[in-house]
């Protein structure tokens, strides 16, 4: 299973020593009744519980573990505008007027976080600006393409350098081309999930953690089972994403061949001081690069370097993994080869075949939202505002995103994780050509 070593590892996460968490609530004990059950309370099912709870619907939201313990605790803290599959799904599949529906609805996910740190007075450190770069000429080529498209099919505006001028943007050898925006950005994601949490229980929102939803009872009505207590609702919220079969297989079966379980690893330096950061990206802006197995890092409100990347698609954590992180971190920068590593964690984020979300219904009042393929800072917001407006009877904005098709990944149960290997062993060698 993937949650024993996923748990030990992110006992050693940055996030969880600099966020200090309430006492633990109590376990789901008994029958309840609801309006909306919600299951997960990580960013998008936190969200869907204070958009229903705002339009006057009772809900419980039921946890397996803590709030926050999975993808939307231990991330990046990238909060990035547009979707990890590009516009290309959206506008092969539903056309260009659909595609800029989804690509507004993008930005209005970054207001969103704005809009909710301000009500709520949520402090999760967050900074504006977004630094993108392309590591080979031909990637180099390929950003500029990107941004180029971007800025003349959605209007959305960077600041591209390359060759030399990269420096202005980050001082690291390595990269070719750069781009900057200020539209996307990165915070601290624990703080902001554990706001999210106190805004959605001062709306009368109830959180149940270590509650497990192990069976749900399809029908008029929904009946959300766990080991000691159930919430009856006329509607639901599937929010637990790769986790949801691993608590409960028999919640959803349906959807699981339709995501994959991908492991994701961040370092966390000692503290370097203000200087040598501002220095080393003169922005602060959150960087990753465009590779298909990709870096990603940014700097901590403390000042550490937070070096993330060395995905795993065999659900197993890498050997070594502090050491091979810090070598990557070194080849970017080498100022910081000998610098302590503090902090080393990760866990598993959900990805769909064609990295674009994968929201929907099962039957007429069985929502679920998942696929957000490391873009879930901020799309998870959105997600929980949209599934919120349909289940208030206003589906046209839900509805850009199920009308998606998505197919499932290849091999079946034994066989779509070798598979998955092997398919992202080729990607990293076309990333190394």
């Amino acid at each position: 299973m993937l949650l024993d070593s996923d748990t030990q590892l992110n006992q050693k996460s940055y996030y969880e020593a600099s966020a200090p968490r309430e006492p633990l609530t109590e376990p789901l004990q008994g029958d309840q009744h609801a309006d909306v059950v919600v299951v997960g309370a990580g960013f998008a099912g936190l969200s869907a519980a204070i958009e229903l709870a705002k339009r006057g619907y009772k809900v419980v939201v039921l946890e397996a573990d803590r709030i926050c313990s999975g993808a939307s605790g231990r991330n990046g803290g990238q909060a990035i505008a547009g979707y990890a599959s590009g516009q290309e799904p959206f506008e092969a599949q539903l056309g260009k007027a659909e595609a800029r529906k989804a690509w507004e609805m993008s930005l209005e996910s970054m207001a969103l976080i704005d809009q909710r740190i301000a009500e709520f007075d949520i402090d999760c450190d967050y900074v504006a600006g977004y630094l993108y770069v392309a590591d080979s000429l031909r990637k180099a080529r390929v950003l500029e393409a990107d941004m180029q498209a971007m800025e003349r099919d959605y209007g959305f505006k960077s600041e591209f350098k390359q060759g030399a001028d990269v420096q202005q943007h980050i001082q690291s050898a390595s990269y070719f081309a750069s781009a900057y925006e200020r539209r996307s950005g990165h915070l601290h994601p624990l703080k902001f999930g554990l706001g999210l949490a106190r805004a959605a229980r001062s709306l009368g929102v109830q959180i149940f953690e270590k509650s497990a939803v192990v069976d749900i009872a399809r029908g008029a009505k929904l009946q959300a089972k766990t080991a000691r207590g159930s919430v009856t609702a006329p509607w639901g919220v599937l929010a637990g994403n790769c986790t949801l079969g691993e608590y409960g297989p028999r919640v959803a079966p349906e959807l699981a061949p339709r995501i994959m379980p991908v492991g994701t690893y961040i370092i966390g330096t000692a503290p370097l001081g203000a200087e040598l950061c501002q220095r080393l990206i003169p922005s602060n802006a959150a960087v990753c690069d465009n590779n298909f197995v990709l870096d990603y890092f940014r700097f901590s409100a403390d000042h550490r370097m937070l070096f993330g990347g060395r995905v795993s698609y065999s659900t197993r954590t890498p050997a070594n993994l502090a050491a091979v992180m810090a070598k990557r971190m070194g080849d970017v920068f080498p100022e910081l080869q000998n610098v302590p590593v503090d902090f080393v964690w990760g866990g598993f984020v959900d990805i769909s075949m064609n990295r674009a979300p994968d929201f929907g219904r099962l039957g007429n009042n069985l929502f679920y939202l998942q696929g957000f393929s490391g873009h879930g800072v901020a799309l998870t917001g959105l997600a929980g505002k949209v599934v919120a407006e349909a289940v208030a009877g206003q589906a046209e904005r839900f509805d850009v995103f199920a009308k998606l098709q998505h197919r499932k990944f290849p091999g079946g149960p034994l066989l779509r994780t070798p598979s998955l290997v092997l398919g992202m062993a080729y990607h990293q060698l076309k990333d190394r050509l």
